[in-house]
């Protein structure tokens, strides 16, 4: 067993302003996409600042539509109980699949900008976004958000404020899956020029596994619990139709053309 760490959430304080781990998280991942990104410009006919315009309108998209997502999904009831609860991000609560669904749609407004195809331009991004997602996991770790199911494994740890049973560390679980191993992946695989879709399917596919493995050693929502069987989650039931849509856009993209680099 180890010890759960001791990490304050609040990175420093100057005055009333206080600058958190989760905050942080989310500037590390835009970037590492915007470093990343700058790097293969070229491959779409887009420069720096096209980059940077795209990473700021994508930023609004993950605050925006991930937030939202949350509320939807996971916290409804406290949304209709205090409607300003919604603008308190800093408070942690960010819906994965809200944020993808607000990324989609700023890149839609950006590939029609651009006069670029829209599976181009995601097949461009999807690359960029596991090294955020890592970061944001990690955040949920220093803010004891996620915690796993009780396991003897030596690895297992108290989580704050749930007892003394060792737990799964979950969220470190997807920062491995969801960050590290999927950003190998789709780097790896981006490298050449590929099918128009291939790696925007590949991305929700991978994604999409990681997260229904690890949701089988994460607590539900206590507000939610298991929605059928026992055991299916709120996580899987919204991850399912990514795995779905990834396999599709796959087969699909082999009628595609191959998005030469430019």
């Amino acid at each position: 067993m180890i010890n759960y760490p001791v990490i304050d959430p609040v990175v420093f304080s100057l005055g009333p302003l206080q600058v958190h781990w989760y905050g942080l998280m989310y500037v590390i991942g835009f970037v590492a996409a915007w470093w990343l990104g700058c790097r293969r410009a070229h491959q779409v006919g887009l420069t720096k600042d096209d980059i940077s315009d795209l990473l700021f309108y994508c930023a609004i998209g993950v605050v925006a539509g991930g937030r939202l997502g949350y509320a939807l999904f996971y916290g409804l009831a406290q949304w209709s109980a205090d409607p300003l609860w919604v603008f308190k991000v800093w408070d942690g609560g960010m819906s994965f699949h809200g944020g993808l669904l607000g990324v989609l749609l700023a890149a839609w407004w950006f590939a029609r900008r651009k006069q670029l195809a829209f599976f181009t331009l995601t097949d461009f991004i999807a690359p960029l976004v596991p090294i955020g997602l890592g970061a944001g996991r990690i955040g949920n770790f220093i803010n004891h958000e996620l915690p796993g199911r009780v396991t003897s494994l030596p690895w297992g740890m108290p989580f704050p404020g749930m007892g003394p049973e060792p737990r799964h560390p979950s969220a470190l679980y997807e920062a491995l899956l969801e960050g590290l191993v999927l950003f190998v992946i789709l780097w790896w695989v981006s490298a050449k020029p590929r099918a128009r879709g291939f790696v925007s399917g590949l991305f929700l596919l991978f994604y999409g596994i990681f997260r229904f493995l690890v949701e089988f050693v994460r607590m539900p929502d206590a507000h939610i619990g298991f929605i059928a069987f026992g055991w299916v989650t709120m996580g899987m039931l919204l991850t399912l139709p990514m795995i779905a849509l990834g396999l599709l856009l796959m087969a699909w993209s082999r009628s595609q053309p191959i998005d030469a680099k430019v």
